[in-house]
């Protein structure tokens, strides 16, 4: 991305930055402009954003946001991808996952991998509630009654609690996914969680990132060598059988594709 862009966000950047530091206070008109700022500044990149490679996004990204950007990983099938090339772009390499309690032994493997390969520590973001006080204060089970309400409960209102701290985050989501991903953009305000967000991979095909597996020998989740090509919790996960859209395996029985993490609003 241009040069002269980036200089131009890092003042808005250093103007954000200062806002938070001092404190916001109800009717502060610094706020409504810096916000303004940012949206408008987005809203210019766009364009950009899109014309640039995952390493240039988010190389720009690194300069911009800093240490207040991260990465969102669910360390499903081909997750490590978005690592792997945010290694070689981003100065303060960040990485977090929502540990919602019920992963697989296969994802919590890879995470420990990816550690271990990388040189870093993946932050584990929970939920407030541990799975017996969910048990205690909801019932037994809550994902075959009320799926909607458990992501809440174990992945929503985590992710809210974390980007609170942050100014951007960067998701691996793809158009090719889902056809409610089909529109994601490479960067855009997240109006759900109140932040930007990068999907650097947006452009890419499932061919693309498996040829980038395979080429960089990267580890990747083994569940997607028994039919999971698309990973999340033990009770709402299974294999997806021949034929079968890829993330027919999620939330089987319901009329259900997203856990809200990637809700437009």
């Amino acid at each position: 991305m241009a040069p002269e862009t980036i200089a131009e966000s890092r003042e808005i950047a250093n103007a954000l930055q200062d806002a938070r530091t001092n404190g916001f206070k109800n009717g502060n008109h610094g706020e409504a402009h810096t916000m303004d700022s940012l949206l408008q500044e987005i809203e210019l990149q766009q364009d950009e954003a899109e014309r640039s490679t995952a390493h240039e996004l988010l190389s720009w990204a690194s300069d911009r946001f800093g240490s207040r950007m991260a990465i969102a990983s669910s360390f499903g099938g081909d997750a490590v991808v978005l690592i792997d090339v945010a290694a070689r772009a981003v100065k303060d390499l960040r990485v977090f996952t929502l540990d919602t309690d019920f992963l697989f032994p296969e994802t919590y493997d890879l995470i420990e991998r990816v550690q271990h390969r990388y040189g870093i520590q993946v932050e584990r973001t929970r939920s407030a509630l541990s799975p017996e006080e969910q048990a205690a204060r909801f019932g037994e089970a809550l994902w075959r009654r009320d799926p909607n309400l458990c992501c809440r409960i174990r992945k929503v209102d985590p992710l809210k609690a974390k980007v609170a701290e942050l100014d951007a985050w960067v998701s691996g989501i793809r158009r090719d996914q889902t056809l409610s991903r089909a529109g994601a953009k490479k960067l855009e305000w997240d109006a759900h969680f109140g932040l930007v967000k990068l999907n650097p991979l947006a452009d890419w095909t499932t061919a693309q990132i498996w040829d980038y597996v395979r080429e960089h020998d990267l580890p990747y989740n083994a569940l997607r060598d028994r039919n999971y090509p698309s990973v999340g919790c033990t009770h709402c996960t299974r294999p997806v059988q021949i034929g079968e859209d890829p993330r027919a395996g999620r939330w089987a029985g319901f009329h259900k594709t997203e856990c809200g993490l990637h809700a437009k609003e």
